[in-house]
């Protein structure tokens, strides 16, 4: 039986960002979603009686799907709750008086699930106040803080660890090798600023595998320089690379995978007027099927969906043969099968 994931000080795993695993655990956990993705590996029962409970206080589609679906295929059960909605509003800060709509406190909300279930999973997206604070990532933390068991991280304030797992197993099947090809992580305009939690974890995921990479982006949506820093950090171990660029089309030229995703500028976080003032005029920033063309023969294009259609990709580009996001949102439930096998599997039997 292979050794488990990494054991944080506090005794138990979670997975909360993919940057905290080892390259020998990142490559052992995608060669097996490969196994599984092919059939492989047919063991309907490696998560025989085990249970997962999965916090939603976010929508929503293929996260929650494909989680439910891999317990599904190993044996196992998955339960859903939508705090506010189909459960209990939760009450998230420390030390406040709970005078109000809330009912529930996230310390025994995470203690309780974490009795009933074999690990919990939770998704918090940022609230748009302010970055100094919610850069801290304090809901994510504190869950998994207060819950006894495994937490898996479903997309919090800064990092989208199973999109990120997804965007390396798609790389791996579509280059073989992706050390030392080019990829592009292609700011793109949106009506809305978005959280920064998917690119850096597509970041994250192509410096992984050892890729080049080049962030495009206008002026002003630098990522978080912490962010930066992780990224830089798992550049140096695989012997990728990382470069900033705001020349978009100078950027695609040859490269061998477009990441396109937009995301909020983290300087004027919290002021929506301010942000959406900054994006106007960056229309242009679209993958287009001319821009298509700028890539390597056999480049490609990814996103982590749901995609605005002819505002982030045009339809030519999503409905051709460049594409990959479908096979990238499979992957989700592949990568995440393996992840459950891994933290609460049996693979023995």
């Amino acid at each position: 039986m292979t050794p488990p994931l990494s054991v944080p000080p506090v005794g138990k795993r979670d997975f909360l960002d993919m940057a905290d695993l080892a390259p020998s655990e990142l490559t052992r956990l995608l060669d097996l979603a490969g196994r599984l993705k092919r059939g492989e590996v047919k063991r309907k029962d490696a998560l025989a009686q085990k249970v997962l409970a999965m916090v939603f206080l976010d929508p929503s589609l293929r996260t929650r799907t494909s989680f439910e679906v891999a317990m599904f295929l190993h044996g196992g059960h998955a339960v859903v709750l939508e705090p506010g909605r189909t459960s209990w509003a939760w009450e998230t800060q420390k030390g406040v008086v709970m005078d109000g709509t809330t009912v529930e406190h996230i310390a025994e909300a995470a203690r309780v699930l974490g009795r009933y279930a074999d690990a919990v999973a939770l998704r918090a997206f940022p609230k748009g106040s302010d970055w100094s604070v919610e850069r801290e990532d304090r809901i994510m933390r504190d869950f998994a803080h207060y819950c006894e068991k495994p937490v898996i991280n479903l997309e919090s304030v800064r990092r989208h660890p199973c999109q990120g797992l997804a965007d390396a197993l798609t790389l791996r099947e579509r280059l073989t090798t992706p050390a030392g090809r080019r990829c592009v992580l292609m700011w793109s305009y949106h009506p809305k600023p978005l959280p920064t939690a998917v690119p850096a974890s597509a970041a994250i995921a192509a410096v992984s595998q050892g890729m080049n990479l080049t962030i495009a982006h206008p002026p002003g949506y630098e990522l978080d320089p912490d962010d930066m820093a992780t990224i830089e950090r798992v550049a140096s171990v695989s012997g990728g690379s990382v470069a900033v660029s705001h020349q978009l089309d100078e950027s695609l030229d040859g490269a061998d995978v477009v990441y396109v995703k937009s995301w909020g500028a983290l300087g004027r976080f919290g002021r929506p007027a301010e942000e959406v003032e900054l994006r106007q005029g960056r229309r242009d920033w679209r993958m287009t099927e001319a821009r298509s063309h700028k890539l390597s023969s056999d480049g490609f294009v990814m996103h982590c969906l749901p995609v605005r259609r002819n505002i982030e990709i045009d339809d030519a580009v999503l409905d051709g043969p460049r594409s990959a996001v479908v096979d990238e949102a499979e992957n989700r439930l592949h990568v995440q099968r393996a992840l459950l096998i891994e933290l609460i599997g049996d693979m023995s039997l």
